[in-house]
């Protein structure tokens, strides 16, 4: 039988020996400095050595505290592996994902891999399809879905919400014609997505010319040749990296390509969409842990400022 100081004294010890100081250790604890104290004591006690030297700013390891410290340490972070292990083994199994295929372009593939290193046991479904489906009659265990967040007898999660502002290719900017004010789309072409919902009006490029005072006729050359209209976001984002135009950007589905400055804002504007993504489940699936490690995953991904809803 082992005999060992109680696991409280141990990690009183282990954090107060990192933050070199007890409220600190305290404060992580979730317990008091005066608790602290009286665990290292009780240990000291047990042990028959002092670990800590108490100064007038903090404490600080004694020669035996530092040489006990290592494997104190060690101990915890077995503990915290083993738990995880024991976690992570219930995670096994099937997770099938419906997800636009806007999103799953433009947003989550490039992501996976980070998602395949932290559940490696979690085999992934992802269904790119455009179709509502019935999470309660349907196979899919959750949802990616763009809306006001209303889903009736569904679970669902504030994933993050999206601006919409003007993009274009880096050229553009200094082309002949040059873009760099609003008036100058006269002589560019617009891309528009002709997939857009009527109730989602800045998707849309007439509202942002009514804003600016420009008459819609007279841009694009419309008197000279149609415009160019995608279905396919994917498609629409695809033409203006290629320098084919000006689109109206949606800023979770377009961020990477900014980031990486593939595409560029001509102008400042920009306008907040009514529409935000949701994880949706049913209330059944919503305690399965495949879907819980998903959904927390998704969000540890979103920027602070696109979580807000």
């Amino acid at each position: 039988m082992r005999s060992l100081p109680p696991l409280t004294a141990l990690r009183a010890f282990e954090a107060a020996a990192r933050h070199g100081n007890f409220a600190k250790a305290a404060a992580e604890l979730g317990v008091t400095a005066g608790a602290v104290s009286q665990h290292i004591k009780g240990l000291e006690e047990r042990l028959g050595i002092a670990l800590f030297r108490r100064l007038a700013r903090g404490v600080r390891l004694t020669e035996a505290g530092r040489a006990y410290l290592p494997g104190i340490a060690e101990g915890f972070d077995r503990l915290a592996r083993a738990t995880l292990q024991v976690h992570d083994s219930g995670l096994a199994g099937r997770l099938t994902i419906t997800v636009l295929p806007s999103f799953a372009a433009g947003w989550l593939v490039r992501r996976l891999p980070g998602f395949r290193t932290r559940y490696p046991d979690i085999e992934l479904v992802i269904r790119s399809e455009r179709q509502t489906v019935d999470l309660h009659r349907d196979d899919a265990d959750l949802a990616i879905r763009y809306g006001l967040g209303d889903f009736p007898n569904l679970e669902a999660t504030h994933l993050m919400r999206e601006e919409i502002f003007p993009v274009c290719a880096p050229a553009l900017l200094n082309a002949d014609p040059p873009l760099r004010t609003p008036a100058d789309l006269a002589r560019h072409e617009l891309l528009h997505d002709a997939g857009a919902l009527g109730n989602e009006p800045w998707i849309r490029w007439q509202p942002w010319l009514d804003q600016w005072g420009l008459d819609a006729s007279g841009l694009s050359d419309a008197g000279k040749r149609p415009a160019l209209h995608f279905t396919d976001s994917v498609q629409l984002y695809q033409a203006a990296l290629l320098g084919q135009g000006v689109a109206l950007g949606r800023s979770v589905l377009i961020g990477d390509e900014l980031a990486a400055g593939r595409l560029v804002r001509p102008f400042a504007e920009t306008r907040p969409s009514s529409y935000a993504y949701y994880a949706v489940t049913t209330r059944a699936a919503r305690v399965n842990p495949r879907v819980a490690a998903f959904i927390g995953w998704v969000i540890a991904q979103v920027e602070p400022q696109e979580m807000e809803s």
